[in-house]
């Protein structure tokens, strides 16, 4: 029984409904990992930022090695045509991938030419910001020189899995993942943000994580408001001291963090911030 959301998916000149079965066994995504995608949000009638989401989607295969088929803009286009297929107001997630067909058995690299692409949509509530819990990962973030950390590419997903897994054993919904020196890069499914004294900080990118467009939106926004944005190196005892801490990332958007081990916090006042005038600017202000 087909259990998923309403989805459709735009392959090879035509909208599918459902889960199409367009990757089989001998694909080289399937069993090699050739795989990269982005994510746009649409909600309360806007769909913030999403020809960012699309140019990303093409830099991410350019940087595993498949080829670009189609640009930016037009797949731009392609969202606003699979918009029309979902109720007015649905909350969707936008799901732009590419991966390679052929290129062979282990690790031969991926045929460019066999390069495939769709566009998915479907079904996908926002969630409410009710607060969450989050834990240190013993699990690391790899580097430039071990995996493709430039591209939302999908092999580097288990490894967030596990730091997920890790996180539900011990009660927790989230994980901090740290760099391969301890700092802490990002949580397990989004970007991170603490606030001390009235300033923001955030982690600078430092070719272990990916620079999300919800958190470059965040900063530029925050800054407009007058409110200081430090991008540095920051370790998790800084995270268990602060005064908050909240999420950026395109699946919640902002989100507060209400626990970090055995400490409970608050929303605060940055957090609110960020919120507030995000939802302000994605609608248009």
């Amino acid at each position: 029984m087909d259990d998923w959301s309403k989805t459709w998916t735009w392959y090879d000149g035509e909208w599918l409904e459902g889960n199409p079965a367009i990757v089989g066994p001998r694909s080289h995504a399937m069993w090699l990992g050739s795989s990269i995608f982005d994510g746009g949000r649409a909600f309360e009638g806007v769909t913030p930022d999403i020809d960012r989401h699309c140019e990303r989607v093409n830099n991410s295969a350019e940087i595993m090695g498949l080829k670009v088929l189609h640009e930016g803009g037009m797949i731009e286009e392609l969202v606003q045509e699979g918009l029309k297929l979902f109720d007015k107001d649905a909350e969707l997630y936008i799901r732009p991938m590419y991966w390679a067909e052929q290129g062979g058995n282990f690790a031969v690299p991926p045929l460019k030419e066999s390069t495939r692409f769709c566009l998915c949509m479907y079904d996908t509530p926002m969630p409410v910001p009710g607060g969450s819990s989050i834990m240190l990962s013993s699990f690391r973030r790899p580097t430039l020189a071990q995996a493709p950390v430039n591209a939302k590419a999908g092999c580097l997903y288990p490894n967030s899995a596990r730091a997920l897994l890790e996180a539900g054993e011990a009660g927790f919904d989230n994980a901090l993942v740290c760099d391969a020196l301890g700092n802490v890069a990002e949580l397990a499914t989004a970007n991170i943000f603490m606030a001390k004294d009235g300033e923001a900080h955030t982690p600078a990118p430092n070719g272990t994580f990916l620079n999300g467009i919800t958190r470059q939106r965040v900063i530029a926004l925050l800054r407009e408001q007058g409110i200081t944005v430090n991008e540095r190196t920051l370790t998790y005892k800084e995270f268990q001291e602060a005064d908050e801490i909240f999420s950026t990332g395109n699946y919640s958007k902002v989100m507060p963090i209400t626990r970090i081990g055995n400490r409970d916090l608050q929303p605060g006042p940055i957090y609110q911030k960020a919120r507030d005038r995000y939802w302000e600017w994605a609608h248009g202000g």
